[in-house]
């Protein structure tokens, strides 16, 4: 449905340049949304999808051994989005306090992706609410470190930004005015805590995100909040238990339809075909994300099955091999803490999972060396893959 524009253009002027703002109608969106039996039925499937999803985390033997490295990947990919060139490798090296291959200043983002990630998690699973505080702890996390640490981390904005071009005149979009986004963000908290009205979860998770990317609060970081958004929005409402959905695959593969929609969105009222898109989005990426963790599960049982044959030395080789699905690129120090075994009893049983091919040594180095669990990460890196690019410490 073509509503017309959703919104207000407002005429700005800087640094003697007019341009135009545009200010988001409030949600829900008026008329409502027109769910045709086709879109209907698609959300009804992205429903289900996200159950056999939930399920699968319910079900794994561990869910915390993949989680850790879900969240990774996700970070990973919401910060391709907005350019950084590091891989999940190069998030573990960081982590390691290693060099990665790609610039510090990128692993580092992404690493700040994953502690705004899991202090939201932390903050909502404490009791707190999914509210405007909460998206300013989270963006102070975000922007904690490296680029964007000088962007009022943790501040909504008190000047104008724009999205695309050199200036707000040629600009792709301008977001509101800075003395409109507190009065836009306070309509999207009451959206988000059902009011006017209770809105269905995936629902109300499309339509925020698109209301937050429009608002634009932050000075910087709004791409990858407002794909957190998401994420902490189907978790408070528990619909997930763990965050295993990572919907930034899909915005990356589909980049250009993702941006065309939300302009649609502001321009024509379009709310449908954005919904018919984030639904297709989910039923891809937890299809996917179930079949990861298959994959997962089922080489890590096809590996324990090899360790069994080493007899005696199984019961250590066991330890390090689960420690490694937690952290797939480690050294031998971190086993040792990790497992609490000596650092002979870890050394010989990397030597033993070198020998089966379950793991690979990295640096070739007699100290400090890193071993990676190497068809555990491939699976994991689907989708991730940086052209040209070799999974080595550097």
């Amino acid at each position: 449905m073509k509503r017309g524009q959703q919104g207000e253009t407002i005429s700005i002027s800087m640094v003697g340049e007019a341009a135009n703002a545009f200010v988001p109608a409030p949600l829900p969106p008026v008329p409502p949304i027109e769910w045709t039996p086709a879109l209907r039925e698609k959300s009804d499937r992205a429903l289900l999808a996200l159950g056999r999803l939930d399920s699968v985390s319910v079900l794994l033997p561990d869910a915390t051994l993949f989680i850790y490295t879900y969240v990774r990947k996700e970070a990973v990919l919401s910060s391709m989005i907005e350019g950084t060139q590091s891989s999940l490798s190069d998030l573990l090296l960081f982590e390691l306090e290693q060099q990665p291959g790609a610039s510090l200043e990128d692993a580092r983002e992404v690493s700040n992706y994953v502690a705004a990630m899991e202090y939201g998690l932390l903050r909502l699973k404490e009791g707190f609410p999914l509210c405007l505080r909460l998206f300013r702890e989270v963006h102070g996390v975000l922007l904690s470190h490296g680029r964007g640490s000088a962007q009022t981390p943790g501040e909504f904005r008190r000047s104008q930004n724009w999205i695309g071009g050199a200036r707000p005149g040629n600009a792709a979009f301008v977001p509101p005015p800075p003395d409109r986004v507190m009065d836009c963000m306070g309509r999207l908290e009451l959206f988000l805590h059902d009011q006017p009205e209770a809105t269905p979860v995936l629902e109300k998770a499309a339509l925020a995100h698109v209301q937050f990317e429009t608002i634009h609060p932050f000075l910087d970081g709004n791409g990858r909040l407002g794909r957190l958004l998401m994420t902490l929005l189907l978790c408070e409402q528990k619909v997930l238990s763990a965050p295993m959905l990572y919907l930034s695959l899909y915005f990356k593969t589909y980049r250009a339809r993702y941006y065309e929609l939300l302009n649609r969105v502001r321009s024509d009222g379009d709310w449908e075909s954005w919904l018919d898109f984030f639904a297709d989005a989910i039923i891809h990426t937890a299809k996917e994300a179930v079949e990861t963790a298959q994959a997962l599960l089922a080489l890590a049982e096809a590996d324990q099955t090899r360790i069994a044959a080493l007899g005696r030395a199984a019961a250590s080789a066991r330890q390090i091999h689960r420690a490694l699905m937690e952290h797939p690129i480690t050294d031998a120090g971190r086993l040792t803490q990790k497992t609490a075994l000596t650092p002979a009893t870890v050394n010989k049983a990397l030597k033993h999972l070198e020998a089966l091919n379950i793991v690979k040594e990295l640096t070739a180095m007699k100290r400090n060396r890193l071993f990676c669990y190497t068809g555990y990460l491939d699976i994991l890196n689907r989708g991730t893959e940086l052209p040209d690019r070799s999974l080595t410490a550097k």
